[in-house]
């Protein structure tokens, strides 16, 4: 035979002489959970291994990671439900904690790099991403107030403002908004294909963010989240989140939409996200525990995956061990 492909395979050091991918922990983003307090460090059941922080007991967990060469976290908080209302409004309140712990994190670690969530679910009493009204959920209406925590958590020093919501318009309506604060360098990742999926419980159950039940209000997102059967849907909403002045475009969930990620990354020329979701990685944690799969084999497998489908920064709750198993050179074999 003239043809081996084998051939290339010989060797630990042939293989990685041909290598095609690598996915270094530089392009990894570490989601984090934070609540207001001292001294809380409270592990999340349904993640494990992930945890909710307070600001005193999170600075030493960022220090440990930027020591591993992981320098891109984006913040979740859990808001005390006092202090929710329909309209959101502690989400750019001046007593808001989020921004007080982003200005904290830049203060003590300025070359780390953060990424916001602009939604009004966290902070709204109903539960979701926009207003809600006669059990609708207002588009117009909503994207005043996602500009308002926009331009507060550029002004705490978030680098990159996320717009999770869904809303049509957001993403010009907040890079306006932030270039008429004075914001024109904070970037804007926006969450262009963010289906209606199954993945998203442990995350919710996180933050105790899930859509209130009542008969006035809807108990699921699909009216503004991505219908999980559609593909092209995904280039309008790309194409859309383009010209109106996203930065980078994400896709989430990841692994059950790597097809997505792939015709993102063929017909853009801005950078691709993916957010690997709270219950992707509970998946594979679980299967991990009960000894079904190996850890530290299958999900380094899983997020080089991600990245060879095309998304050049991956979301991921497992990102602090993935950089520690790249410092201690067991990634690539």
């Amino acid at each position: 035979m003239n043809i081996r492909p084998r051939r290339n395979r010989k060797s630990k050091a042939t293989r990685a002489l041909l290598r095609e991918t690598y996915l270094m922990p530089e392009q990894l983003v570490y989601p984090l959970f934070l609540e207001d307090g001292f001294n809380i460090k409270t592990e999340i059941s349904s993640l494990p291994n992930n945890f909710r922080w307070s600001i005193d007991r999170l600075l030493p967990e960022i220090e440990s990671c930027l020591e591993l060469g992981l320098k891109s976290f984006i913040l979740f908080p859990a808001i005390d439900q006092k202090l929710k209302n329909k309209t959101a409004t502690y989400g750019y309140s001046d007593d808001n904690y989020y921004l007080k712990v982003c200005h904290k994190i830049k203060e003590t670690f300025p070359e780390s790099c953060l990424i916001s969530d602009v939604a009004l679910d966290p902070y709204n009493s109903d539960g979701h991403d926009g207003l809600v009204q006669n059990g609708k959920i207002l588009n117009d209406e909503t994207l005043p107030i996602l500009g308002k925590m926009a331009v507060a958590q550029a002004q705490a020093g978030f680098d990159i403002i996320g717009p999770s919501d869904m809303m049509d318009g957001r993403v010009a309506f907040i890079r306006s908004a932030l270039d008429q604060a004075g914001y024109s360098e904070t970037s804007i990742m926006s969450y262009t294909a963010k289906y209606a999926s199954a993945f998203y419980g442990p995350f919710r159950h996180a933050l105790d963010s899930a859509p209130v039940e009542s008969e006035d209000i809807p108990s699921d997102k699909k009216t503004y989240q991505m219908d999980p059967a559609n593909k092209k849907e995904a280039l309008r909403e790309a194409l859309l989140d383009y010209e109106e002045g996203a930065d980078f475009m994400m896709v989430k969930p990841a692994l059950n939409y790597l097809d997505i990620i792939h015709v993102l990354n063929e017909n853009f020329d801005i950078p691709i996200a993916a957010y690997h979701v709270s219950g992707e990685c509970a998946m594979l944690a679980a299967a991990c525990k009960n000894g079904w799969l190996d850890f530290e084999t299958a999900m380094p497998e899983t997020l080089l995956s991600i990245h060879r489908a095309g998304a050049q920064i991956i979301l991921t709750y497992f990102a602090k061990e993935y950089a520690q198993m790249w410092k201690e050179g067991k990634i690539v074999s």
